[in-house]
């Protein structure tokens, strides 16, 4: 049986040939060919990962020239290179590393396109899936959530409880409750779409509701 990152990219390649090239994503002003690219040189260009995570500008705007460069190529293609996922000699050919590194990225990037769209629903996930997100979401969480100026516990029921963030002198915490894909959805900034429950205090909701963290 393909493991869960190849079903993922499966699902994602389905869900762009459906949706078109042109439809949009939460990712604006990327549309889904820009997505793909996006998948693409992230799984091929090793000069330009810094610019993906770093803000560096003269970085960025390296990485922006390789990925406009790649979404030119025919919407297929784009489409096929992510369905076969990375090239031969990345590292993330490991599954091991495939699994870490990629789980999260293809679902948040999958819901990118599906929420994008009217009347949309979440996608319906491999087995399996939901492990991995929220394991995911224990490690990174704390990594976006670190500025925030209240504290921060993620509730996932039938996975656990963990506290992301502790709360700052004078501030409450909020607690999240959801399910692990929606929890990461908000953790990467996708609060508009994530079907998370919150419970605090006015201000701090406020306050986590205004942190910005990573698109």
């Amino acid at each position: 049986m393909p493991h869960t990152p190849d079903l993922l990219r499966e699902r994602v390649a389905t869900t762009a040939l459906r949706l078109g090239p042109d439809a949009p994503t939460l990712c604006d002003p990327w549309t889904v060919r820009d997505l793909l690219a996006h998948l693409v040189v992230r799984e091929s260009r090793v000069d330009a990962l810094p610019g993906v995570g770093l803000p560096v500008p003269a970085l960025q705007r390296h990485t922006e020239k390789v990925q406009d460069r790649a979404a030119r190529r025919p919407f297929e293609e784009l489409v096929d290179t992510v369905r076969g996922g990375p090239a031969p000699w990345w590292p993330t050919r490991l599954p091991v590393l495939d699994r870490a590194v990629n789980v999260a990225e293809l679902c948040i990037h999958l819901e990118d396109m599906a929420r994008a769209q009217p009347g949309w629903e979440p996608t319906a996930l491999p087995e399996g899936t939901a492990e991995q997100l929220w394991a995911t979401l224990r490690t990174t969480g704390r990594m976006l959530y670190r500025s925030a100026s209240c504290g921060v516990v993620a509730v996932a029921p039938g996975h656990g409880r963990v506290a992301l963030r502790r709360p700052p002198e004078g501030s409450g915490t909020v607690v999240l409750t959801g399910a692990p894909l929606e929890l990461l959805l908000h953790a990467f900034g996708r609060e508009r779409v994530a079907r998370v429950g919150t419970e605090g205090e006015d201000r701090d909701v406020q306050a986590l509701a205004a942190h910005r963290r990573s698109a």
